[in-house]
């Protein structure tokens, strides 16, 4: 856990050796995000709403750091002593009740979402493309809440391992993400993408391994894993030892709250003067939130899209004194402007030539439920 901040890198233009030379500076814990428009495929359009405002990357070197290895906790403060620091913990959290008041729109009817994956389905079958990762939001711009407790409500209902509370300023981002972008751990880099989904029956347990089954032998959503993948396996090469890149488990099957999905494991050496700015730059946005080839659906995700996905589909993580990183994927996420009371959230799924544009909806509208629980 991190608090504060005693250095940070703020970026709304794209630029590397910045990022390069604010990570090489000196040996230190950094936290911070990159939102999905942080490419030089497309420039999305202005007219586009972003209604949370982040910026497009940060970075910052805490004040305080928390650090909890099985049972050991250390605490490290710049300016405060820890033991008043651990003694404010232990003493517990103020209380806090404030009802949520929200009331969700869509910004894209039943209709209209249908009519644009109809519109994909023509560019995939023109050879535009082979698969493309389709977004829609839902907001509300009257809401008052308590990010803290949004954040508890959502992590009870969808606990998941790339979860976090995030806050900058007066925007939070309140995550449940089941979902790794890059981990970095000495020279090795994993990525785990997730491509596959199926909602769970909670009320049997043989008809809730049956559905396991079902996706694990699902030929469309075999098609749709394996394509992001090959288009994973390529971004790692461009920067991984030649001969290093490997898929470790091909349509892995995990089980969440809501829904089983289908999780792939590609991993790839790099050498040692190979840092973050370079990774980040070969395989951001992840295959998994854009589709293949990347390029030409970044540009159809801006055509179609209505709204600017912002910090939705980008990256929060970390990254320690030595180098190494553990990026996830915002998906499952709430974003909330606290000042302007403005809320968010997007759900999305992967559009090829056999997808049924009904049940890529009712698939959004499964991804959706954990959000619209912990908002109602």
């Amino acid at each position: 856990m991190a608090v504060g901040c005693v250095d940070s890198l703020v970026l709304n233009t794209i630029d590397y050796t910045a990022l390069s030379h604010f990570i090489s500076h000196k040996k230190r814990w950094l936290f911070g995000h990159v939102a999905f428009g942080y490419h030089d495929v497309a420039v999305q359009s202005p007219l586009k709403k972003d209604r949370i405002g982040f910026p497009l990357l940060q970075l910052s070197e805490p004040e305080i750091l928390i650090q909890i290895v099985a049972e050991d906790v250390t605490i490290y403060s710049h300016h405060t002593n820890p033991e008043i620091i651990f003694n404010e913990i232990i003493s517990g959290l103020p209380e806090v009740n404030i009802l949520s008041s929200c009331k969700l729109t869509p910004v894209l009817s039943k209709e209209e979402y249908l009519a644009i994956v109809k519109q994909l389905q023509d560019h995939i079958l023109r050879g535009d493309c082979y698969e493309i990762n389709f977004c829609q939001e839902y907001f509300s711009q009257s809401a008052v809440v308590s990010p803290y407790l949004v954040y508890q409500k959502l992590v009870d209902i969808s606990p998941t391992p790339f979860s976090c509370f995030y806050k900058v300023d007066d925007k939070y981002l309140l995550c449940s993400s089941p979902e790794r972008f890059l981990k970095k751990s000495g020279n090795k880099i994993i990525s785990q993408p997730i491509k596959g989904t199926i909602a769970r029956n909670h009320d049997n347990k043989l008809q809730d391994d049956l559905l396991k089954e079902e996706l694990y032998l699902s030929e469309k959503e075999r098609s749709e894993n394996v394509m992001i993948v090959d288009l994973m396996r390529n971004d790692l090469s461009r920067i991984a030892i030649e001969g290093s890149v490997q898929v470790e488990e091909l349509f892995g099957i995990y089980t969440f709250p809501q829904v089983h999905q289908m999780i792939s494991t590609i991993t790839g050496l790099v050498s040692d003067n190979v840092g973050f700015a370079d990774i980040l730059q070969v395989t951001f946005p992840m295959g998994s939130m854009t589709g293949a080839p990347k390029k030409k659906v970044l540009e159809l995700i801006d055509q179609f899209e209505p709204s600017q996905r912002g910090l939705y589909s980008g990256s929060v993580g970390y990254i320690t004194p030595d180098g190494d990183f553990d990026f996830n994927v915002i998906i499952r996420s709430i974003l909330y402007n606290e000042s302007n009371q403005e809320i968010s959230f997007q759900v999305g799924s992967g559009i090829t030539f056999y997808s049924d544009a009904a049940k890529e909806y009712e698939e959004c509208l499964l991804k959706a439920i954990g959000m619209l629980k912990a908002l109602s």
